[in-house]
């Protein structure tokens, strides 16, 4: 695909994964329009923390997933549409379960009727592994049983299930991505990762919830890569493809790991009012990457090592914008 002539539209562009993708759609010489969440505040999000000349290249439009007209209208003209805009924190979608359904469902209804209507070429639509629940096998292949544990993960299967819908019943030319656990420079301190690191350089023990979940965490660059190659693959149509390393770890393991990368010896303490309900919570997500790799060729290019350093200089450079002694959910 030549991205040079393609008109570009992400949603949820303000966002972690989001605004880097939008940036490496720039640097790949695409026309990006910047769908992000209307704020009074005029916040670019995420998308103020990229470099000036990518910030400049972009068409920032805010705007709301759920305005079907707001949808439309951004939709027309483009060619390639990456889907990302939604609400993701677990913890918030046991407090607030219909803004999830408003948001991931609805909101995805939108886009695919923007889409189908305005003959886009291309869809790209953002799933998650939470969507498999607790692993019943690992690795994690696409024929896995889906399964809702939570409020946002049942939302994002019926999100899932209406891009399926589209492309049976209406020919949509839409492919899913089911990215694995990402982390990496300007991630929130809703994530475990930066939840860790603020801890380890800001307080005297480090308060997580249950140590004993395993992970398949990736670096976010890769997982932007990963974007564009499902969008470039005329196979992934139709289809849904996992995006991850095929490597777990616990987040126990995860936090010592990157206590040891910090260089300080911090006691980890597990608080019970950050566990999610007994029957909620997911304890093995390991990816099996084969497909993706069969079709789009894409494979993961930092160690879970390499992208933690990256994380850890960022969050040490951007403090303040890290609670350390709050959880945030």
């Amino acid at each position: 695909m030549n991205w040079n002539s393609k008109h570009v539209l992400v949603t949820g562009a303000g966002g972690f994964i989001g605004s880097h993708l939008c940036e490496t759609l720039v640097r790949t010489g695409a026309n990006v329009t910047a769908m992000i969440h209307y704020s009074g505040r005029s916040d670019w999000g995420n998308l103020e923390l990229a470099p000036v000349q990518i910030k400049s290249a972009l068409k920032v439009v805010a705007g709301n997933i759920e305005d079907t007209e707001s949808v439309l209208r951004l939709v027309k003209g483009t060619d390639v549409v990456f889907h990302l805009a939604a609400l993701i924190a677990i913890p918030y979608s046991y407090a607030a379960p219909r803004s999830y359904i408003t948001t991931n469902v609805l909101g995805t209804l939108n886009v695919l009727e923007a889409a189908r209507a305005c003959n886009v070429e291309k869809i790209v639509h953002t799933s998650t592994s939470e969507t498999y629940g607790t692993a019943i096998y690992t690795p994690i292949d696409e024929k896995h049983p889906l399964q809702g544990q939570s409020p946002y993960a049942a939302s994002k299967i019926g999100a899932d299930k209406l891009a399926e819908s589209y492309y049976r019943s209406f020919g949509s030319p839409v492919a899913t991505i089911r990215p694995f656990n990402t982390f990496g420079p300007r991630q929130s301190a809703r994530a475990i990762i930066p939840t860790i690191i603020a801890q380890a350089l800001a307080r005297e023990e480090i308060h997580l919830g249950s140590t004993e979940p395993v992970r398949d965490f990736n670096f976010v660059q890769d997982v932007a890569d990963a974007f564009i190659k499902v969008a470039e693959s005329p196979e992934c149509v139709g289809d849904v493809v996992n995006a991850g390393s095929g490597k777990g770890i616990t987040i126990g393991e995860l936090a010592t790991e990157i206590l040891r990368l910090i260089g300080c010896d911090k006691p980890i303490v597990s608080e019970k009012t950050r566990f999610r309900p007994p029957e909620s919570e997911v304890f093995k997500l390991i990816c099996d990457n084969a497909r993706i790799q069969r079709l789009t060729g894409w494979k993961p290019a930092h160690s879970l090592e390499q992208g933690l350093g990256k994380a850890i200089e960022f969050v040490s450079k951007h403090m303040n914008a890290y609670k350390a002694d709050q959880f945030t959910i």
